[in-house]
């Protein structure tokens, strides 16, 4: 079976969260999908559970378990084992970037088959978040690669049917992928005052980088209400930052690599150690028409990472050459960073801690949103055979 990728590039600008709600919400009247078209679950029906083999061990671990160390769940090396539907499916998924390495799997997925196997031919299109939640809420895409940003929480509360179904991964400790400051003379890394600095990052403030931003700049004696964010261009916020143009910056893998030993920059804190802020979001097509398709999709995807990224996948030299040329990125750029530990469980809570974040950076709308209409953690648990 062909699995064929068609990638399509938008260059629109990133809309403010108020546009970007107000239109999610218009798109009521065209027909979406609303809670109350599900009895309020806007989830699949309950469904048998059966064990899976290779995941019964360690398969599912405790939501609960929010210790920094934890270890991940994990199913042996091919498990869980194809389940092919008997009728071919279709799915459309959108993602931000097909180059950054947190979206391998899902590369991985497509390149090796493992989506061919479940009877899913899914075509994988590059749109930007604000593009593609509107689509995914009336059912045009089925699922979306991304986060449940302050854009999303605010489309959920205006009644639409999207759920967080499957995570992505939490950094190594070993990375310094999070927040820099510049040091000014006589200043300590143990204590930076962040009150009143400039922020760059290529994020806002309704990104769920904002929640580990904020516990780091209030460890400083700051708080997303305290500082002045500057969006940049991916390209230019360590320009800003050596240059005098910010303060502080957000900076992503392996751009870090660039100040780390600089006695003239500071790390502040980077993504909570054991906790993904992102990963899989589905919308009506896969919760509530095509459960089926949806437990497949995360069967295929949780095999992936069993198979692939278990454990300390940049160990494998050919593993980082082939994950390189499908990433299309340098072999020794992808080599310069830790391994991301690859995680598709959900941690309870985090979206409280995410919308707190939110709602003090100022881009949250209406009441906070209660998990149970955010996260579904059922798809996945199927999947991999956990009975709740």
């Amino acid at each position: 079976m062909r699995i064929h990728i068609r990638i399509r590039i938008r260059t629109r600008k990133t809309w403010p969260i108020a546009l970007l709600a107000a239109a999610l919400l218009a798109t009521a009247s065209a027909g979406c999908a609303k809670e109350d078209d599900t009895g309020g679950s806007g989830s699949a029906k309950p469904r048998t559970i059966e064990p899976v083999e290779g995941c019964t061990a360690h398969g599912w671990t405790d939501p609960e378990d929010l210790a920094p160390d934890r270890a991940p769940a994990r199913c042996e090396k091919g498990a869980p084992a194809p389940q092919k539907l008997k009728k071919k499916r279709k799915l459309t998924v959108a993602t931000g970037t097909v180059s950054a390495e947190y979206v391998a799997p899902l590369q991985m997925a497509v390149e090796k088959g493992e989506f061919a196997k479940e009877g899913l031919d899914v075509d994988v299109k590059v749109l930007p978040t604000p593009d593609a939640l509107p689509l995914l809420a009336k059912g045009e895409i089925d699922a979306q690669w991304a986060a449940p940003e302050a854009a999303v929480m605010n489309g959920i509360n205006g009644g639409f049917t999207i759920k967080w179904v499957a995570a992505n991964y939490s950094s190594d400790p070993k990375s310094r992928s999070g927040l820099w400051v510049r040091l000014k003379d006589g200043q300590s890394a143990d204590h930076v005052p962040m009150a009143g600095r400039t922020l760059g990052t290529m994020i806002g403030k309704g990104s769920v980088i904002a929640y580990p931003m904020s516990k780091a700049l209030k460890k400083h004696g700051g708080g997303l209400d305290e500082v002045s964010f500057r969006r940049l261009g991916s390209a230019d916020v360590l320009t800003a930052l050596e240059n005098g143009g910010v303060d502080s910056a957000w900076l992503l893998d392996p751009v870090w690599r660039k100040v780390d030993g600089d006695k003239k920059y500071a790390f502040l804190g980077g993504q909570p150690q054991g906790e993904p802020l992102g990963g899989l979001l589905f919308g009506p097509n896969l919760l509530q028409k095509d459960p089926d398709a949806g437990v497949a999709f995360l069967r295929a995807y949780i095999r992936t990472i069993n198979t692939y990224f278990a454990g300390d996948y940049k160990k494998d030299p050919g593993f980082v050459t082939e994950l390189a040329k499908l990433l299309k990125i340098e072999e020794q750029v992808l080599r310069s960073t830790p391994s991301l530990r690859m995680d598709w469980e959900i941690r309870s809570g985090t979206t409280d801690r995410l919308q707190a974040a939110y709602r003090e950076a100022g881009v949250a709308e209406g009441e906070a949103v209660p998990e149970e209409k955010v996260v579904d953690r059922r798809l996945y648990a199927e999947a991999v055979g956990h009975r709740p």
